[in-house]
């Protein structure tokens, strides 16, 4: 996992071609006046998915995971937390759904704060619980996901 502002992406070019073009959409993008829904960046190996939606408190969130993508999540209105763990053998709670390359875990997280401008990136070992603060908080949230 790796949480950061979007103005120190140069860091993270060694990672590889796919995570450079994700963060240099999320760095050049305005998202603003999107509408909620799926773009393509390249194809359905990078894309986004731009949401607006209510926080939660932390008991009603659960930790999921990825197999097929790395997310990058970035906050471009509001903030919130983010539950946080690596992943040691923590019980499945759902099926893997190759659908939608989620599953649902049981385990506790520690919470990072995320900020408008901050992103956090999170590859498939690492279980992750999105969405955490005050109900009556709203973000925009963009989640870039890219094939691993």
């Amino acid at each position: 996992m790796i949480v950061d502002r979007l103005e120190n992406i140069q860091t993270y070019q060694p990672l590889g071609r796919r995570i450079s073009v994700a963060l240099a959409y999320l760095q050049t993008t305005d998202f603003s006046q999107f509408e909620i829904g799926e773009y393509p960046i390249e194809g359905k190996d990078i894309f986004a998915i731009v949401n607006d939606y209510a926080l939660k408190p932390e008991t009603e969130g659960r930790l999921e995971a990825h197999r097929e993508y790395v997310d990058i999540q970035f906050l471009a209105q509001g903030g919130e937390s983010i539950g946080y763990v690596p992943y040691r053998e923590q019980q499945m709670i759902s099926e893997y759904n190759a659908e939608g390359d989620y599953a649902f875990y049981a385990g506790t997280s520690s919470l990072i704060r995320l900020e408008q401008g901050m992103f956090a990136i999170f590859f498939p070992e690492d279980l992750h619980m999105p969405g955490i603060g005050d109900p009556n908080e709203r973000v925009r949230k963009v989640v870039v996901k890219i094939r691993r």
